[in-house]
């Protein structure tokens, strides 16, 4: 039995797709303009706004790489070499090019090219 679903007052419906690609380019100019360190919000206002799963998964991938990264630096020494400054490198990398690929490169749910 297929019953039609009426939407309460004041229910949003939830978006498909992805924002287009100015929307897009200006969410990955935030991580790399802050250095990294506003490296999840650009994961996060993509999950708000289409709100699947894969979105959501990768907004909490991000928010923990930018609090690890915070950590690393709050936690290591200015002059730092080996392991703790190849950590420090990926973490800064995937906070600031990670988060830009991935609003770039995000895909609709179900559908080709984002465009």
């Amino acid at each position: 039995m297929n019953q039609s679903v009426v939407l309460e007052k004041g229910a949003v419906p939830r978006r498909e797709g992805v924002p287009r690609l100015p929307a897009r380019m200006l969410l990955a100019a935030v991580p790399v303009l802050s250095l990294g360190v506003l490296g999840c919000v650009p994961a996060l206002v993509l999950a708000l706004y289409r709100g699947t799963r894969a979105d959501w998964l990768a907004a909490l991938l991000l928010t923990a790489v930018s609090v690890a990264w915070c950590f690393q630096i709050a936690l290591t020494p200015v002059e730092t070499t080996g392991g703790a400054f190849l950590l420090d490198l990926t973490l800064l990398a995937l906070s600031t090019v990670g988060a830009a690929g991935h609003v770039l490169l995000a895909r609709g749910a179900g559908k080709g090219r984002g465009e």
